[in-house]
């Protein structure tokens, strides 16, 4: 059995690592797997970059223009969905790629970007390979957006896009809909995965996805890597203060909407005022952030910037005393799970996948979808706890029960050998 994985890159996201991850768990478990990338960041022996010279990469990089400048001059709401929505409408083939030939199984990840366009989705599926698709977010069964937010268009057919500065019947969700039901026309062997009950959930609404098979399966986590450190050693490594209650807020981009950085800076506010212990919090920040004034929050903020070691980042975790993720959307997100690996309880809103990380009071918080003042309580039960080593003993074991790259590596080669049989 011989399965290629393909994402658009092998690192600089959720998606990238969860895909990178999976690889090294599909050969721990002597799966002979392959990566096959747009662009190549990594090392990995098995993982290859489509692109093989300067034509190549050049044209990559007009493709992602193609498919990004019409939308954002011509279609985009506002600067905020200027990376929420993606027409696919430029990429390059890739059917002839020896990893593509040579494949049993085909296993698409987040192939957005200006890697491939539908019409290149449309010629894998014509290969009539079997194909393995997990849903990293909800591109795969809309329009065109990632994340639908409060809209349900995508239940029935797309259109009337609220992302769109011009939203109507026919806009470029409905075309980009209309393009997606004509791709899997085609498709009769592809079972789509999922990676939090969530979006399994919301994936079965969708009229795209009807005839399909959708399973949940997490992403895996390299549970020796994101491990459990020395608290006091690791905040001496980074400069931070050994004696002071340590709240962490971390992401690819701390500015996506979606990861709900005002909602953290209103939480952090309420805590400050509503609970007087708070005086010796400090925060701890990670990520590109090109707009948010991290200063404008009511404690000493420590900013990291980007971390892409992920021995770093796995003392980072270390070092906190709560991990804070109050996003607004997110399907499983690899923070809440590094965090919770390493033994820092996690504080979230109740939304997405996070409630298959996060165990009420247990290893963490879930709060009121969107409640600030919630997501403050959170905060200080997580910091001031009674039972702050059960708990985080209790984070511990959530990942080793549930997310080890064995448990998830063994339900993939399920998937994998029950779709051969077909």
């Amino acid at each position: 059995m011989k399965v290629t994985l393909i994402n658009t890159s092998d690192s600089g996201g959720g998606a990238p690592a969860a895909s990178l991850r999976l690889l090294k768990a599909l050969a721990s478990e002597n799966v002979d797997a392959g990566f096959l990338v747009q662009t190549k960041k990594t090392t990995g022996a098995n993982v290859k970059a489509v692109q093989k010279s300067f034509f190549d990469r050049l044209r990559a990089k007009i493709n992602f223009l193609y498919e990004r400048l019409p939308f954002i001059f011509f279609y985009e709401r506002d600067k905020s969905v200027r990376f929420a929505f993606s027409t696919a409408n430029a990429g390059a083939s890739i059917v002839n790629d020896p990893m593509i030939l040579d494949a049993d199984i085909l296993h698409l990840h987040w192939v957005n970007s200006g890697f491939l366009s539908i019409a290149n989705l449309k010629e894998l599926v014509k290969l009539g390979k079997p194909m393995v698709v997990t849903l990293h977010d909800m591109w795969y069964f809309t329009g065109g957006c990632h994340y639908a937010g409060t809209c349900d268009h995508f239940i029935r057919q797309c259109g009337d896009c609220y992302f769109l500065k011009k939203p109507a019947v026919a806009d470029i969700s409905h075309e980009g809909w209309l393009r997606k039901e004509d791709l899997y026309a085609y498709a009769n062997n592809i079972t789509f995965v999922t990676c939090s009950n969530w979006l399994e959930g919301v994936a079965r609404q969708s009229a795209l996805l009807k005839k399909f098979q959708i399973r949940t399966i997490p992403n895996p986590i390299d549970i020796d890597v994101y491990s459990p450190r020395d608290k006091r050693k690791a905040r001496l490594k980074w400069n931070i203060n050994p004696e002071a209650k340590i709240i962490l807020f971390g992401a690819a981009n701390i500015s996506d909407r979606r990861k709900g950085i005002d909602y953290l800076f209103e939480g952090l506010q309420y805590l400050r005022d509503q609970y007087p212990e708070s005086a010796a919090v400090e925060v701890v920040i990670f990520g590109k952030n090109k707009q948010f004034d991290v200063t404008k929050l009511p404690f000493p903020v420590y900013e990291l910037n980007v971390i892409t070691a992920q021995q770093d980042l796995a003392e980072i975790y270390g070092l906190a005393d709560v991990f804070v993720l109050p996003s607004i959307e997110d399907n499983l997100p690899n923070t809440a799970m590094e965090s919770l690996s390493c033994g820092t309880p996690v504080v979230a809103f109740n939304t997405g996948g996070l409630p298959d990380l996060i165990d009420h009071q247990q290893n963490g918080y879930l709060a009121d979808f969107k409640s600030a003042s919630d997501l403050a309580k959170g905060m200080y039960e997580m910091l001031y706890s009674a039972r702050s080593e059960e708990i985080s003993s209790n984070a511990r074991a959530k990942v080793l029960n549930t997310f080890t790259n064995k448990k998830v590596a063994q339900q993939y080669i399920e998937v994998y050998q029950s779709i051969l049989k077909k």
